[in-house]
C-alpha cells in the first residue's frame, strides 16, 4: 500500500507538466471524479426518478444561449490551438512535448486548459436532455462520450499540454463548431427542421475525426518520436473504441432505421394498391 501511494505522489507531482500544475481542477484527479460520478449518476438514475411525474422543462433560451456559447468557445480554443503550434511549428509526423515556459508552449497549455473545461461544460447538455425528459438520447455512447473527454482532457493538461496529441482537441474543436451550430438551430424550433437535413453528417465527422487520430497515433510506434508510447496506446485504443460504437450508431440509426422505413412504406404501398384493386 506504501509503495502504491509513493508511486501516485511520484506521478502527480514529479511526472506531471510543472507548467499547469497549479491550473484550476488540474493537480488532483479527485475533484473531476467527483464531478463525474455525480454525472453519471443524475444523468441514468437521479435525474430521470427526479423528472418522472413531472412536465418537461421549457429550456428553449437556456439551450440556444448554451450551443451558441459552445459555438465561440469550440472556434476561440481551435483558433488558439492553430496560432498555438499547429498552423506554423508543429509536426505532423512527430511532435514532441515542450516542457519549457516558452511563449508557444504557454499559449498552447492555456488553449488545452480551456478544452479541458469546455468538456466540463459540455455535460449541460446531459443534464439538459434529462429536465427535458429526453431520456431516449441519453444513451451508452452518449454518456460514456462525455464521461471519457474530460478524463482524457484532464490527463493532456495535468502531463502533456502541448505536443502531438493536442491534434485530437484541434479536431473535435472544429468538429463541435459545428455541431454545436446544429443543435444551435434546432433548439430554436421545429420551423428550423427544414435547414437540418445535414444530421447524420455529424456522426460521419465524429468517425471521421476518430479515424485521422488512430492513424496519426499509430504512427509513434514506428517513427521513433520522443512521444510517450503509453499514452499513444491510450489515444490508438480509445480512436477504436469511439469508431465502433459511433460506426454502430450510425448503422443502427442511419442505415437500418431507414431500411426499416422504407420497408414500412413499401407495405403500406402494397397493401393500398390492393385495397384499391379489391374495391
Amino acid at each position: 500500500m506504501t509503495s502504491i501511494v509513493e508511486w501516485y505522489k511520484d506521478l502527480m507531482y514529479n511526472r506531471c507538466a510543472p507548467l499547469t500544475q497549479d491550473w484550476f481542477l488540474v493537480s488532483e484527479i479527485g475533484p473531476l471524479l467527483v464531478i463525474l460520478v455525480s454525472y453519471v449518476y443524475f444523468s441514468t438514475s437521479a435525474g430521470p426518478r427526479y423528472m418522472k411525474d413531472k412536465k418537461p422543462y421549457e429550456l428553449r433560451n437556456l439551450m440556444i444561449l448554451h450551443n451558441f456559447s459552445q459555438v465561440l468557445l469550440s472556434a476561440y480554443i481551435l483558433h488558439e490551438g492553430l496560432m498555438g503550434g499547429w498552423l506554423y511549428d508543429y509536426s505532423f509526423y512527430c511532435q514532441p512535448v515542450d516542457y519549457s515556459d516558452s511563449p508557444t508552449a504557454i499559449r498552447m497549455a492555456k488553449a488545452v486548459h480551456l478544452y479541458y473545461m469546455s468538456k466540463l461544460i459540455e455535460l449541460l447538455d446531459t443534464v439538459f436532455f434529462v429536465l427535458r425528459k429526453k431520456n431516449r438520447q441519453i444513451s451508452t455512447l452518449h454518456v460514456y462520450h462525455h464521461t471519457l473527454m474530460p478524463i482524457c482532457a484532464w490527463i493532456g493538461c495535468k502531463f502533456l499540454p502541448n505536443g502531438h496529441g493536442t491534434l485530437l482537441g484541434l479536431i473535435n474543436c472544429f468538429i463541435h463548431v459545428i455541431m454545436y451550430s446544429y443543435y444551435m438551430l434546432s433548439s430554436i424550433g421545429p420551423q428550423m427542421n427544414k435547414y437540418l437535413w445535414w444530421k447524420k453528417y455529424l456522426t460521419t465527422l465524429q468517425l471521421v475525426q476518430f479515424t485521422i487520430i488512430f492513424i496519426h497515433s499509430v504512427q509513434l510506434f514506428f517513427n521513433g518520436c520522443n512521444f510517450p508510447k503509453f499514452i499513444a496506446v491510450l489515444l490508438v485504443l480509445n480512436s477504436v473504441i469511439f469508431i465502433y460504437m459511433f460506426g454502430s450508431f450510425y448503422i443502427q440509426t442511419y442505415i437500418k432505421d431507414e431500411q426499416r422505413k422504407a420497408d414500412k412504406r413499401n407495405t403500406t404501398m402494397r397493401n393500398d394498391a390492393l385495397n384499391n384493386k379489391a374495391e
